[in-house]
């Protein structure tokens, strides 16, 4: 027990002290807890004394994260996005499975006779860090948009994938077909018996607690536990049952409270793991670093080449096929437990698993770099992409030169978010007349493709960029209303785009939003004309919400937002 304590102590320290030098010089804190965890481990100075305990600790971490994870995922959404994401899913793990066996083999690695190297590091190389990817698209504020959503209904597939394989791994030397019928069997039962008591039992018992916060997050705990701890008796993971566990959950009252109170323990532990990923790293020999770069060099290759493919073909657009390409291109934490188990199991060598946790640790850097400068990186590729041939969803064919013609609007959104399509949804249910004089100018395909449909004129261009305005026509607009708050803008400000349009267009009637109260001055200063304050509209109507509540005239105001409601339809639910 003392040196339990003693470790978890050195580490916490370790990886605090770390951390802060990484923010102070601008780096990754990820990275900063994996070089603490290898200079704490046998490689480095060797002062933890029981690493199987950190990784014990460090392996709840991955439950919590998984449990959070589950309970943040909105399945509506994602089975709204369902083809894209299935097929794209799809193609990515079976691709990359593919391209990964194939180009192990051709290394020199072993396929067969009771050696695995090449299955394992192929599979490996298909997954990718739930762990550093939620983090990052959290950070960014890019969990709620398309990319984002594409790229976690990704990970939710590749996890499914994995455990599956992880189900038949034990008989890789005698594989059968019955054997994989029995795995698919075990995951049935384990989602289906979480379903059936989430929806009969957890309401009644979360009902009779709700009253008692303490008591909601040891039970939201306990079911996590009691779920992860069933699908290891199933013998399948116990991060899969945390993930089926969260989601089950997911749609309770309580959702958001739970995840505000785990969040605490889920970084805790996950700064553990990293730090117990960081004791496994091996010094390199020069064998391990070719085998190291080949992986990685592959790993990225590959998920550009099943990534970006199958979203362009859906019609993503190329913006939105390559961020999630960027957003994958790392190893997962599964890809080191999955190694591990293979060495355990005497499928692979210990060559095979130095190198993937080295690989981890690279890309896991590489990664955390290139999804912060993703949307910059877009940028720079998409140009390049159409010069050899590729098309966006700007350049369309004849048929459509109708709906998407540049210019000759008298009203335009800039970038289309929840305000501008509530606003299209009103202009339609009042003044649609109105609706012939606007024009959107975004780049998410939904929007596109949706908006094309109704008869809207839209136009594919990002709005950080001055020439997207000239071509879109700004100059000849004579209202440009700016609908997206600062935090999901893409390399630009609210203030930045006022200065940009007023320089462009200078008697239009401009309209922008402030997220704080001090940027509304600072945007009348760069040239706005009107400045909404969304959160002085919604304490406004607050007051009248209390002054119903205080005259009993509550449900008369429901049932007038109930009739606005009924029947409306909007580009974005």
């Amino acid at each position: 027990m003392n040196d339990l304590l003693f470790d978890m102590a050195l580490c916490t320290v370790t990886a605090w002290t770390l951390g802060v030098a990484a923010q102070l010089i601008g780096q990754p804190v990820i990275l900063a807890y994996l070089v603490g965890g290898f200079l704490l481990g046998p490689s480095g100075l060797h002062f933890v004394r029981s690493q199987e305990t950190i990784g014990v600790i460090s392996e709840l971490g991955l439950i919590f994260l998984l449990f959070m994870i589950g309970l943040e995922i909105d399945l509506k959404k994602i089975i709204r996005s369902g083809r894209v994401i299935i097929v794209s899913a799809a193609a990515q793990i079976v691709g990359c499975c593919a391209l990964g066996v194939a180009f192990f083999v051709m290394l020199g690695l072993p396929l067969g006779g009771g050696h695995w190297d090449a299955l394992y590091l192929g599979v490996a190389a298909s997954l990718s860090s739930t762990v550093i990817i939620v983090k990052v698209l959290y950070d960014k504020r890019e969990l709620d948009t398309l990319p984002g959503r594409v790229t976690l209904g990704i990970l939710v597939l590749q996890d499914l994938f994995v455990i599956l394989f992880l189900a038949i791994q034990p008989s890789l030397n005698d594989l059968r077909i019955s054997v994989l019928l029995i795995s698919l069997a075990r995951v049935g039962a384990l989602v289906a018996t979480a379903l059936l008591v989430s929806r009969y039992v957890l309401p009644f018992l979360f009902y009779r607690i709700a009253r008692l916060p303490e008591l909601v997050l040891v039970g939201a705990l306990a079911w996590c536990l009691f779920t992860s701890e069933l699908a290891e008796y199933l013998h399948l993971s116990r991060e899969m049952g945390a993930l089926v566990a969260g989601v089950s959950l997911s749609t309770f009252p309580y959702a958001l409270d739970v995840a505000a109170k785990v969040t605490s323990l889920r970084d805790f532990f996950v700064t553990l793991f990293f730090v117990g990923v960081g004791m496994t790293i091996p010094i390199p020999t020069m064998s391990m670093l070719g085998l190291a770069f080949a992986l990685g060099a592959f790993t990225i290759l590959s998920r550009f080449l099943t990534t970006f493919p199958p979203l362009y073909a859906l019609r993503q657009g190329l913006r939105a096929s390559l961020l999630p390409a960027i957003n994958l291109s790392q190893l997962s934490e599964f890809s080191l437990v999955l190694l591990q188990i293979g060495v355990v199991s005497g499928h692979i060598g210990n060559d095979a698993k130095a190198a993937t946790s080295f690989t981890f640790v690279v890309l896991a850097a590489i990664s955390t770099f290139a999804m912060g400068r993703s949307n910059a990186i877009v940028r720079t590729l998409v140009p390049l992409l159409k010069r050899v041939g590729l098309r966006d969803l700007d350049q369309v064919g004849p048929r459509d030169a109708e709906t998407t013609q540049h210019g000759g609007a008298r009203i335009m959104l800039l970038g289309f978010f929840r305000t501008a399509s509530s606003l299209i949804a009103d202009l339609e249910a009042r003044n649609s007349a109105t609706l012939k004089d606007i024009a959107v100018i975004d780049f998410n395909p939904v929007v596109f493709q949706k908006l094309s449909a109704s008869g809207i004129k839209v136009i594919y261009g990002d709005i950080g960029q001055r020439e997207t305005l000239v071509h879109a026509g700004v100059g000849e607009a004579e209202v440009l209303i700016c609908s997206v708050p600062d935090f999901l803008l893409k390399g630009t400000t609210n203030e930045r785009l006022v200065r940009q349009l007023r320089a462009i267009n200078p008697k239009a009637v401009i309209v922008a939003p402030a997220d704080l109260l001090s940027d509304v001055e600072d945007l009348y200063a760069a040239g706005a004309d009107y400045v909404l304050v969304s959160r002085m509209t919604e304490s406004t109507e607050l007051c009248e919400i209390l002054e119903t509540i205080d005259g009993g005239l509550l449900d008369e105001k429901r049932g007038h937002l109930d009739l606005r409601l009924k029947n409306r339809h909007e580009v974005l639910a």
